[in-house]
């Protein structure tokens, strides 16, 4: 029994190291690029967007999206911007954070500090929706459609690094 805790405890600790490990450091672990290696083979000069998750109040949602690289330089990029542009507004990210964890009717929302006035909040639910980023469930209710929350986490992941 005690080989089996120091044991454990070994693992733990190394754990523990690995998260406190810099970016570049735990890029090298083996392994760490799974995903990526698994596009290469398939699809080597593409862009992938996946994930997995439990959403709160809606249950999972898995979602996947892949393009070849040549697909997306020869967009017009400008087009985004409207999509992106309903994100570029801090009042829209906490309005989506407030969604994402449950809140979802206009009232509740309302309820909430710093969000503004009635007006303020129903514009940036009309920019969020116009922007793909919401939709409305029944008069006054919201929800991230499920197609857009593994997007959504993606670009708030890619903030990060």
């Amino acid at each position: 029994m005690a080989d089996r805790l120091k044991d454990l405890e070994a693992r733990v600790a190394a754990l523990e190291e690995a998260a406190r490990a810099t970016p570049e450091a735990s890029t090298a672990a083996e392994g760490t690029f799974w995903a990526l290696e698994t596009l290469e083979q398939r699809s080597p000069d593409a862009v992938m967007v996946v994930g997995s998750v439990q959403v709160p109040d809606a249950g999972p949602t898995r979602w996947q999206y892949a393009l070849p690289l040549e697909t997306i330089v020869d967009r017009d990029w400008g087009s985004a911007a409207g999509v992106l542009d309903a994100l570029a507004n801090p009042v829209r990210l906490s309005l989506l954070k407030l969604i994402f964890d449950g809140v979802r009717s206009t009232a509740e929302l309302a309820g909430q500090e710093g969000l503004g006035t009635t007006g303020q909040l129903h514009h940036h639910l009309r920019a969020l929706i116009a922007g793909g980023w919401l939709h409305s469930t029944s008069r006054g209710h919201y929800e991230i459609p499920a197609d857009r929350v593994v997007p959504l986490l993606a670009i708030l992941t890619a903030t990060t690094s």
